[in-house]
C-alpha cells in the first residue's frame, strides 16, 4: 500500500487529474456566453502545474508508487515544456474554435486528460504505468479530433486515427508481453538488469522490435507514418496544432523509458533499427513533402523527415545522443506550435487558410506578420541563427559521433531538400501578388501577440540554445 511519501514524487499529475475532473464539473454549470472561464482556468491549470514541478525539480531520480513512478531532471524538463506548448494551443484554440461553434468545455477536458497522460509517459518507471499513460494520451486525442461531428472530414479521420491507432498499441502490448515473458517483471529497472545478462536473448529481441514499431507510430516515422498526413489533414487546424506538437514530447519520453531504461543492454541490435527508421523517415518525408500544395498535408509529411532527425540522436544514444534527441524534441514542438500557428493566425469563419496558395501576397498587406512567418519556415528549414538550425546541427553531431557518418550525409541531403518546400511558402508571401480576400489576418489580439512571441522566440533561443542544451545534458548525464 503506497504510503504518503510515496506519492509525493506525483503531486503534479494529482493535481493536473483532480484539477481536469473538477474543470469537467465546472464546465457543466457555464452557459456558452461564459465558457471563457472554462479558458482561463485550464490556463491557471497548467500554470499551477508547471510551479508544483519547477518548485521541487528533481535533480536526482526520486521514484514513488511502489517504484512505478520514477521523477528525474529529464522528466521535469520535458514536463515544463509540455505544460508551455499546450497552453499555447489553447490559446491559439479559442477564436479558431469560436468562429466554427466548437467552443466547448469538452475541449480543455480532454486537452488536460492529454496532458496528464503525457505526463505518465514521461515518468513511467514500469511498462503498466507508460501504457496507462499512452492510452489516456491517445483515447483523449481521438476525441479531439473527432471533436467536429458535422464536418466529415473530421469523421473520417478520427476513425482512421482510432484504427490505426489501436494496431499501433495491440503491437506495443504485444511487445510488452514479450518483454515480461522474457524478464518476469514489468519494472523497467529489472527489464534493464534482465537485459543485461547472458542467455537466449530471442524473446526479449522479439518484443523490442514490436515495442519500437509502437514508438515510431507515435512520434509518427515511416513507414508507420500512414495516419499522420489524413489526421493532421482532416482534424480542425487547432486540434492539429495540439497533437502536432506536445505529444512529440511524450513520445520523446516513452522512447527513452523504454529503450534505455529498459532495454538499454540491447543498444546493439535497436539502435541499428532506430537509424534505418531514421533514413526512411528523412527520404519519405522529404519527397512527399515536396508535391503538396495544402499546407496542412505539407506540415504532416515534414513532421515526419523531422522525426527522422530526432531518431537520428536517439540511433546514438548515450549522453550526446539522447540530450540532443531531447533539444530536438523540445524545438521541434516550439516550431511545429508556431507553423500551425501560421495558419490559425489567416483562418476566419468560412475560410481555412490550409492551402500554400492562402498566402500569397502576405507581405504587401501584412509586412510584420509576413516576416514572422519567415521566422518560422526559416527555423523549420535549419537556417542560422534560428533554433531549427542548432537542433539539426546537434543530431547530425551525435550521428557522427555515434560513426553513423552515412546517416548524417542523409540527413544533410534532407535537409537541403527541405529547405526548398519551406522557401517556397517564404516566397509566395513575398513576391506574389495577393488574391481575393486571402492572406488577411484573424482579428484576435491574444493570437496576433502570442504568435509573434512564439515566431521571435525561435530567433531568441536559437541565439541562447546552449542554455537549453545544458538543461537536456544535464538531464542525461554520463554513465
Amino acid at each position: 500500500m503506497p504510503t504518503l511519501a510515496d506519492l509525493v514524487p506525483l503531486g503534479p499529475e494529482i493535481f493536473v487529474c483532480g484539477a481536469a475532473f473538477a474543470l469537467l464539473m465546472v464546465d457543466l454549470f457555464l452557459s456558452d456566453q461564459r465558457r471563457g472561464l472554462t479558458h482561463f482556468l485550464a490556463l491557471f491549470i497548467l500554470a499551477a502545474a508547471a510551479v508544483l514541478t519547477a518548485r521541487d525539480m528533481a535533480m536526482a531520480p526520486v521514484y514513488g508508487f511502489a517504484d512505478l513512478f520514477v521523477r528525474d531532471t529529464a522528466s521535469d524538463v520535458l514536463k515544463l515544456a509540455v505544460y508551455v506548448v499546450a497552453g499555447a494551443s489553447f490559446v491559439y484554440a479559442k477564436p479558431y474554435l469560436q468562429d466554427r461553434g466548437l467552443f466547448k468545455g469538452e475541449f480543455y477536458a480532454l486537452g488536460l486528460f492529454s496532458v496528464l497522460g503525457m505526463m505518465l509517459m514521461i515518468s513511467a518507471n514500469s511498462l503498466l504505468v507508460l501504457y496507462l499513460g499512452l492510452e489516456l494520451l491517445a483515447l483523449s486525442s481521438y476525441g479531439l479530433v473527432g471533436m467536429d461531428r458535422d464536418n466529415p472530414r473530421s469523421s473520417e479521420a478520427a476513425m482512421k486515427y482510432i484504427v490505426l491507432g489501436s494496431l499501433a498499441s495491440g503491437m506495443l502490448l504485444y511487445g510488452m508481453s514479450m518483454v515480461y515473458g522474457a524478464t518476469g517483471s514489468l519494472q523497467l529497472g529489472e527489464i534493464h538488469a534482465a537485459a543485461a545478462s547472458t542467455g537466449d536473448r530471442t524473446l526479449l529481441l522479439f518484443g523490442v522490435v514490436f515495442m519500437l514499431v509502437g514508438i515510431a507510430f507515435k512520434f509518427g516515422a515511416a513507414p508507420f507514418h500512414m495516419w499522420l498526413p489524413d489526421v493532421y489533414h482532416g482534424a480542425p487546424t487547432a486540434i492539429t496544432l495540439f497533437i502536432g506538437s506536445a505529444p512529440k514530447l511524450a513520445a520523446f519520453g516513452m522512447a527513452y523509458r523504454l529503450l534505455e531504461s529498459g532495454v538499454g543492454p540491447l543498444d546493439a541490435y535497436w539502435q541499428d533499427m532506430v537509424a534505418w527508421l531514421a533514413a526512411l523517415s528523412l527520404v519519405i518525408g522529404n519527397l512527399i513533402a515536396l508535391v503538396q500544395t495544402n499546407l496542412k498535408r505539407m506540415l504532416a509529411y515534414s513532421t515526419i523527415s523531422h522525426v527522422g532527425f530526432l531518431f537520428m540522436g536517439l540511433a546514438q544514444g548515450g549522453q550526446v545522443g539522447y540530450s540532443a534527441a531531447m533539444f530536438y524534441a523540445i524545438s521541434y514542438a516550439v516550431m511545429s506550435t508556431a507553423a500551425f500557428g501560421a495558419i490559425l493566425l489567416l483562418s476566419r469563419k468560412g475560410f481555412e487558410a490550409e492551402d500554400i496558395a492562402d498566402f500569397k501576397g502576405l507581405w504587401a498587406r501584412n509586412p510584420t506578420q509576413a516576416t514572422l512567418v519567415m521566422f518560422v519556415m526559416a527555423s523549420l528549414a535549419g537556417v542560422p541563427p534560428f533554433l531549427g538550425f542548432w537542433a539539426k546541427l546537434e543530431v547530425l553531431r551525435a550521428a557522427v559521433d555515434a560513426g553513423l557518418l552515412w546517416l548524417a550525409i542523409v540527413g544533410v541531403v534532407a535537409a537541403v531538400v527541405g529547405a526548398f518546400y519551406y522557401l517556397r511558402l517564404v516566397k509566395v508571401m513575398f513576391f506574389d501578388e495577393p488574391e481575393g480576400e486571402g492572406a488577411r489576418i484573424h482579428p484576435d489580439g491574444h493570437v496576433r501577440v502570442l504568435f509573434a512571441v512564439n515566431a521571435v522566440a525561435l530567433l531568441v533561443l536559437g541565439l541562447f540554445a546552449e542554455w537549453i542544451l545544458a538543461w537536456c545534458r544535464v538531464a542525461f548525464p554520463v554513465a
